[in-house]
Order: structure tokens, then C-alpha cells, then sequence
């Protein structure tokens, strides 16, 4: 059985660090609305860092940074498990992200949300949008 989790208004290192725990325990996991997850910190610097990341390195030959919503939770999911050993890239495979909620599930939510953040952040949407992913 799939668990489901609401990304909405949650911020993305603290649930990406919690995903990838559950990965490794064995459990599969479904991440819905991931584009309305947030970023914490100034959001002009937010988006320069993911640029700066992005034109990094040889087009031909990487290292590869993605642009999608889907493609940043994976990846910020992926640097939080040994993704170079088998364990790890077996986790990685039960992770499922979607940046909307396609079949209307239900998720849980899960740890600290933007309710009682005072500091300012953007949405990975909203950086997907920036970096020019869909």
C-alpha cells in the first residue's frame, strides 16, 4: 500500500528529509502537489542559487540539475539517501512525485507547514516557473 503525502505548504528540506526515512525503511511513497511546497529564505536568492546550479558544468556531460517541480523534489529527495548504493537507488524508485494531485487523493500532513514560519519563501512552482521547467 501507497502512502500518501500533501506537500502543500510544507517546507521542502523537512519533508524531503522525512520521504526519504520512510524510502528507506522499505515504505512507498506518493508525493502530491509538490509545486506548492516552499523554499525558505530570500526568493531572488533562491532562484539565483538554482541558476547558478543549472549552468553548471558541460550540457554534454553534467552534472545534470533539473528544472521541473518534479525533477527539484526528487533531486532534493535523492541527496538525502546513499543514492550510489543499492539501497538507496532502491528507494529512490519507490518514490512517486506529482506536481498536482492527478487521481484526487488524499494525503497526510506531515511535520512543520508555513503556518508558523516568519521569515520569506517561495514555492518550488514559482522557481520551476523561473529556471524555465514546466
Amino acid at each position: 500500500m501507497d502512502k500518501v503525502i500533501d506537500a502543500t505548504d510544507h517546507i521542502l528540506g523537512r519533508i524531503s528529509s522525512r520521504i526519504a526515512k520512510e524510502l528507506l525503511e522499505g515504505n512507498k511513497i506518493v508525493v502530491i502537489n509538490a509545486g506548492m511546497a516552499v523554499i525558505t529564505g530570500n526568493p531572488k536568492l533562491t532562484v539565483e542559487n538554482f541558476r547558478i546550479k543549472n549552468r553548471r558544468g558541460d550540457p554534454h556531460h553534467g552534472p545534470y540539475y533539473p528544472k521541473t517541480i518534479t525533477g527539484i523534489f526528487k533531486r532534493s529527495v535523492r541527496g538525502m539517501v546513499p543514492y550510489k548504493k543499492a539501497k538507496g537507488r532502491e528507494a529512490l524508485k519507490r518514490l512517486s512525485v506529482y506536481s498536482d494531485n492527478p487521481k484526487k487523493l488524499k494525503g497526510n500532513k506531515e511535520g512543520k507547514n508555513i503556518s508558523n514560519l516568519e521569515c520569506r519563501y517561495i514555492t518550488l512552482a514559482d522557481v520551476a516557473k523561473k529556471l524555465g521547467g514546466k
